[in-house]
């Protein structure tokens, strides 16, 4: 599971088994029990939640469009692509 980074208590990550064939650019996100994964292209959205604040869920979204550049770097980076 790699990390990308942590920012307000939220973990930032994806799997590296994203899938056969893998999966499009995305990002998983954690805060204690709560989990998301989000779409990144061609927008920022919530694909599945369980546990976020509607709250919460626009916090981490704000938060990936900021660090839209660096997810896709470092899922780049990992896969090869």
């Amino acid at each position: 599971m790699p990390v990308i980074f942590r920012e307000k208590g939220f973990l930032f990550f994806f799997y590296s088994n994203e899938g056969e064939p893998r999966e499009s650019l995305h990002v998983h996100v954690r805060k204690g029990s709560s989990i998301a994964k989000n779409w990144i292209k061609p927008n920022v959205f919530v694909v599945d939640s369980y546990g976020f604040s509607s709250s919460e869920l626009n916090d981490l979204s704000g938060i990936i469009e900021n660090n839209v550049d660096l997810i896709e770097r470092f899922w780049n980076d990992y896969f090869g692509e």
